[in-house]
């Protein structure tokens, strides 16, 4: 598995203005360490005591994301570090990162986590919650917190049609909130599908097995 080689690859290919996030979860630090020679920078990982060792042990350099659910209590591990939180699905989770930030005096940037898949056990917020949340009076509040754009992760399945309606729908709610609640990012579409949702206008591509092989669950 040449990790180098499949970074430059990808990046080749990305249109512009397509952040990738190499999603590094289970993969031991030697692993990513062969990304971040080959220019890669940004980080996704999905359990917060793991991102916590890889950032102890890692150039400070890096980003780090926050891509998995998110319990209140864990926040606290790493707000002093993490640069993107991308599955924010309560405002009660953003009063947290807000406390948590505060205390570090830096300011954190979130994701509203929306619902598209068609599986139950997706987390996420219907829209109509997101744009009450996006407009309520606790969020203006915040100084420690900014919503800089929306997350969706789409069914698995390898049913295009399905994926493209998914993928479309979000898109379609991104380009209605984009200037009234300034956002900048549509993270959507991973290694199977993230050529579809690039077409269908992500921004923001979490791609993990295409980079470093099948997932380690030992």
């Amino acid at each position: 598995m040449n990790i180098g080689a499949n970074i430059q690859d990808l990046k080749a290919n990305l249109p512009e203005g397509v952040t990738l996030v190499a999603v590094s979860k289970t993969k031991p630090v030697e692993t990513l360490m062969e990304a971040y020679e080959a220019g890669q920078r940004i980080f996704g990982e999905n359990k917060v005591q793991e991102m916590v060792g890889k950032w102890e042990q890692m150039p400070k350099d890096i980003e780090w994301h926050m891509i998995g659910h998110l319990q209140r209590n864990k926040v606290k591990y790493m707000a002093s570090f993490v640069r993107l939180i991308h599955g924010v699905d309560s405002l009660r989770l953003l009063e947290e990162i807000e406390k948590q930030a505060a205390k570090h005096q830096r300011v954190i940037d979130c994701l509203l986590q929306i619902r598209i898949a068609k599986e139950e056990t997706k987390f996420g917020l219907t829209p109509e919650l997101a744009e009450e949340l996006l407009q309520s009076e606790a969020l203006s509040n915040m100084q420690h917190v900014r919503i800089v754009g929306l997350m969706g992760m789409a069914t698995f399945t390898d049913d295009r049609q399905q994926l493209q309606e998914e993928f479309e729908g979000l898109a379609a709610l991104f380009e209605k909130w984009k200037a009234t609640y300034e956002l900048k990012q549509l993270s959507m579409g991973m290694s199977a599908d993230y050529k579809q949702a690039i077409v269908c206008g992500s921004n923001m591509v979490r791609v993990g097995s295409a980079i470093f092989g099948a997932r380690n669950y030992s």
